[in-house]
């Protein structure tokens, strides 16, 4: 299939008559042509969203509509090109967004007529259920998960227990969600799913870089939590790597399918060591009885535990900025004898 099919010629035309140019360059942005849409489309729709005369609804309704054709090649540009938007487009786009009810109704969208056609309509469903879950979590945190300030005084770091505590679960939704696309490298064969992997590879990498440092974050208060909040925080920290494991699956497809190296990032699995420390602390809150001595020591040693271990999980710290930032995770609680081992050690 090359070039516009006479169908999205005439619509082309009526849209022109009309005199919608949104309209147009949506229809232009989602033809039958079976390759990503153009970068002119996106850039004309993704400058529209920064127009204040421009009707987001409008925009958003056109692309919707694209959505109920029934060609896959059209429905997956259209929703390329709504995530490209959410992605580049105005803050104003997925807030209108999110304010909907619903989004998309694929969950049973089949295209029977059409090579490849049975096989992208999988890959379509899932990509809808990821996009109305990426308009949820706007909803319920007001936030874009891809576009937080990062770093020891962004968002997700400086968060209080109790806001982590209900916005990580959210983030894993959301990661879920995209993991659940689940495109072998075999099946990325044409360039509309393949262009649909590229957004969700850069989607993965930011959400997971807010997820990472929300989970930082609860490491570095688990000490000084209350026991409830240490059990609902280890089960976060649990889910957190059986996500780090379908991450890890997910960017080996990236790097096979040609991806830059340079962009893909090295995800080391945690050691056990530290999951056991964390329950072991648990544990201890749990009305096994100590002797106050004892119970000091195996505190610091977990601690220790943490501070030398927890951050070689992580991808976004450098190796340069490691000891820095182990130092400054309990501060002066850390007696000197301990400060001269981490010095030592890294």
């Amino acid at each position: 299939m090359s070039g516009q099919s006479i169908t999205d010629r005439i619509a082309a035309a009526q849209h022109s008559m009309t005199g919608s140019a949104i309209s147009k360059a949506v229809c232009k942005a989602t033809t039958h042509e079976a390759s990503a849409p153009k970068k002119k489309h996106l850039d004309y729709l993704m400058h529209c969203t920064n127009e204040l005369n421009v009707n987001i609804p409008h925009l958003a309704d056109t692309l919707f509509e694209r959505t109920a054709n029934q060609s896959w090649v059209v429905v997956f540009k259209a929703l390329i090109t709504t995530h490209h938007l959410m992605m580049y487009g105005n803050e104003r786009f997925i807030q209108y967004l999110a304010s909907r009810s619903t989004l998309f109704n694929l969950n049973n969208f089949v295209d029977k007529g059409a090579l490849q056609g049975y096989d992208m309509s999988i890959y379509i469903r899932r990509y809808s259920r990821y996009l109305t879950e990426r308009a949820l979590s706007y909803r319920l945190v007001a936030a874009d998960f891809t576009k937080m300030k990062r770093g020891t005084d962004g968002v997700m770091r400086s968060m209080s227990i109790e806001k982590l505590m209900k916005t990580l679960p959210i983030i894993q939704n959301q990661l879920d969600a995209l993991l659940d696309f689940e495109a072998s490298s075999n099946e990325l064969t044409n360039g509309v799913i393949n262009c649909a992997f590229t957004l969700l590879f850069k989607d993965s990498i930011r959400i997971f870089a807010a997820y990472n440092e929300g989970v930082i974050n609860l490491l570095e208060k688990f000490f000084n939590m209350k026991k409830n909040q240490c059990k609902e925080a280890l089960e976060i920290y649990k889910r957190f790597l059986i996500r780090m494991t379908k991450l890890s699956e997910f960017l080996k497809v990236a790097e096979q399918v040609g991806i830059d190296q340079v962009d893909i990032p090295d995800l080391s699995q945690a050691p056990s060591s530290l999951l056991e420390a964390l329950e072991q602390h648990l544990a201890s809150l749990d009305g096994k009885k100590m002797k106050e001595a004892s119970t000091m020591i195996i505190k610091f040693i977990n601690i220790c535990q943490v501070l030398g271990i927890v951050l070689f999980v992580f991808i976004m710290i450098s190796p340069i900025k490691k000891k820095s930032v182990l130092l400054k995770l309990f501060d002066s609680k850390v007696p000197f004898f301990a400060q001269h081992y981490l010095k030592k050690k890294f």
